[in-house]
């Protein structure tokens, strides 16, 4: 399963890259027994369901090398530790509310050896670095999420979409949409992947406002 489905929508990894996605079950296995990071149910399909559901953002956007990417409410490292696998030119700063969520998150990326990793036990809130791009998975309603985030990003962009959120949200989203007042594409990910388990799945886009 691991190296298959990866390679079935992203063939050019490197064999490097192919050991260090390939060493995740290992990580995740054993990490999760001491600190629940991921449900009992969803170990057994990491891969699809946490793995390759985090690359979906890359489908969307593929990050630049130099370019920094801030990951709000990671928990154990999702989406932020396979992007940081798959971009190792681009700068990964993992931030999470719960300190034992973050210490997981610095165990699995000292293991892999991620130089482009940084993870920190703190609030959205908190962090007062300029990224270009600030990514996150369904930590809550994007009228909530947006001002967390709302001044983090840098104001010169160079890549085809503006500096702003790629946010992982699954299911219909009207209402959540229009509650938030927010201008956003919407990229579905059955376009890329053609497991059911994505079959309601999306990276919403929200252009980030410079201040």
């Amino acid at each position: 399963m691991t190296s298959d489905i990866l390679l079935k929508y992203f063939p050019d990894i490197t064999p490097e890259q192919q050991l260090q996605f390939g060493r995740l079950q290992e990580l995740y296995t054993l990490w999760n027994n001491q600190i629940n990071v991921i449900s009992r149910k969803d170990i057994d399909l990491l891969y699809e369901r946490h793995v390759l559901h985090s690359l979906g953002i890359a489908k969307v956007m593929p990050f630049l090398p130099g370019e920094s990417v801030l990951d709000v409410g990671t928990g154990g490292g999702f989406p932020g530790v396979p992007l940081a696998i798959l971009f190792p030119d681009t700068r990964f700063h993992l931030v999470d509310s719960i300190g034992k969520k973050i210490k997981v998150v610095t165990e699995v990326s000292t293991a892999l050896g991620l130089k482009n990793l940084k993870a920190t036990h703190a609030r959205a809130e908190e962090i007062k670095d300029k990224y270009d791009f600030v990514v996150s998975r369904a930590v809550t309603q994007l009228k909530d999420f947006y001002p967390w985030v709302r001044g983090k990003f840098n104001k010169e962009s160079r890549n085809k979409l503006a500096n702003g959120i790629l946010y992982l949200k699954g299911g219909d989203l009207k209402q959540e949409i229009a509650e938030s007042g927010l201008a956003v594409q919407q990229f579905y990910l059955k376009d890329y992947f053609e497991e059911e388990f994505f079959d309601t799945k999306q990276v919403i886009y929200v252009k980030g406002k410079v201040i």
